[in-house]
């Protein structure tokens, strides 16, 4: 009986392991990324122009550089293949450019923030635009928006700054047997963010850590080195992937100013820097792919 009692506890951790053995986050550039989840394919924020082929965002720190600084690591066609949706969580340029809103098929479905990105998308042709309220089920897999705040209150007083921040949203992914991955999106830690982790308790953070600035403003528009470690405090049990750094002008911290600081930190084996191309499963080991 024990030895009955045993093969099916084997095979159902066996079941439970495959259920999510599959998935992955694999970093394009930037916060470009594609999610395989739950069998399903998830391009974020695509961002396919050519190295060098834009201006920098004026008004911003290392303005003059032209961007993005590095080219991708690997064809369009390659980063479209098997993409079953496309979750957009603003329209900067660095997360919705001109080149993948003419490279990806036009049929296929986009997540948005709100009616205004709906509008600009559907305008550039695509015909399955959604916009995200709340929850939204896809192929068996939870997409739910995070609120989020692409800068400081004291940026948002601002009326001129505040419109060039706009609006960001941030994506939790969830299925049965599988472990939640949050996407906190461009924003600083906001009382969203507490209120996002305290109710989806997330496996994995997918934070973008570039710590963007304006010129002559020292807050970043984006997180940092000082929000990885208080993810790392704030959830003690998540693993964290690192993102959008060393590709537009305006971020200023790098993957080895992140990578040297989670060393002193002593929070290395928690924290994945990926380099443009790196695939990292979602399986809680961290295991590179």
């Amino acid at each position: 009986m024990k030895s009955k009692q045993f093969i099916l506890a084997t095979v159902l951790g066996a079941t439970a392991f495959s259920a999510w053995a599959d998935d992955s986050y694999q970093h394009i550039r930037n916060a470009t990324a594609k999610v395989e989840y739950a069998g399903q394919t998830f391009l974020i924020d695509p961002f396919f122009a050519p190295k060098h082929s834009m201006n920098g965002f004026a008004g911003t720190f290392n303005s003059q550089a032209k961007m993005p600084l590095v080219g991708l690591p690997m064809s369009v066609n390659k980063i479209l293949d098997g993409v079953d949706a496309v979750i957009v969580t603003h329209t900067h340029e660095d997360h919705w450019d001109e080149t993948a809103a003419r490279s990806i098929p036009k049929n296929l479905p986009v997540y948005v923030q709100h009616q205004a990105d709906a509008a600009k998308i559907r305008s550039q042709g695509f015909t399955d635009v959604r916009v995200l309220n709340g929850s939204a089920v896809f192929n068996g897999v939870t997409i739910s928006k995070t609120g989020g705040v692409h800068g400081t209150e004291a940026m948002y007083a601002n009326p001129q700054l505040a419109e060039i921040l706009g609006d960001a949203m941030g994506v939790v992914f969830q299925s049965s047997g599988h472990k939640t991955a949050y996407i906190m999106g461009d924003t600083v830690w906001t009382a969203d963010v507490n209120k996002a982790l305290n109710r989806y308790k997330p496996d994995y953070l997918i934070m973008n850590t570039g710590y963007a600035l304006i010129s002559g403003i020292s807050d970043g528009i984006i997180m940092g080195t000082a929000d990885v470690l208080k993810a790392s405090q704030v959830m003690p049990k998540a693993k964290i992937i690192t993102v959008h750094m060393d590709t537009v002008n305006h971020t200023a911290v790098s993957r080895a100013d992140m990578r040297k600081f989670i060393r002193g930190q002593g929070i290395e084996s928690r924290v994945n820097v990926p380099e443009d191309g790196e695939t990292v499963r979602l399986d809680l080991s961290l295991i590179h792919i």
